[in-house]
């Protein structure tokens, strides 16, 4: 997903021992700084209403840098003959969640894009539903980031859990 742009906003200080050898004497600390993206949800639901998530109904309902939870209604054009979502559909969701996280966390002049990615289907969502997805930062690196996208159905039941790749590109 390209970046969605918009105004950098809070900063946010990483304190990092700084070691050398194994036992080395004090540990002395260095400050990081890392520019986090305050992006207005609403602002980054019409960027994507009009492309891929949006036409899948993807609804944005909680943003942090940390965290992303949406919302996908389960309707018959995503659905299997069965009746349940498809797993193409459950893996574009969980994708788009996982972008979305890391376009939070980029640095300006940067855009990002899937490498890699890894499902494990465990239950079926079924038509007429509502299915949720929570995608939390496992790794929020320089050049990569880790996301894992757990879908939940209406009950609340695991549906599938996504492990993605974010490579970190220059050209925002």
């Amino acid at each position: 997903m390209p970046c969605a742009g918009g105004n950098v906003g809070a900063v946010t200080l990483r304190v990092a021992p700084l070691r050398s050898g194994h036992n080395a004497g004090p540990t002395r600390t260095r400050l990081s700084v890392r520019e986090v993206r305050m992006i207005d949800m609403s602002a980054l639901q019409q960027r994507l209403d009009p492309l891929f998530p949006g036409l899948m109904g993807l609804q944005l309902r909680e943003l942090a840098p940390e965290r992303v939870l949406a919302e996908l209604p389960v309707r018959p054009d995503l659905c299997t003959s069965g009746g349940v979502l498809h797993g193409g559909a459950i893996m574009a969701f969980a994708d788009t969640l996982g972008a979305v996280g890391t376009v939070l966390n980029l640095p300006a002049g940067k855009r990002t894009t899937t490498t890699d990615s890894s499902t494990k289907f465990i239950a079926a969502a079924r038509v007429d539903t509502v299915v949720t997805g929570e995608s939390v930062a496992l790794h929020r690196g320089r050049t990569t980031m880790v996301w894992q996208t757990m879908i939940r159905n209406a009950e609340g039941k695991l549906c599938a859990v996504v492990t993605q790749t974010q490579l970190v590109m220059d050209g925002g």
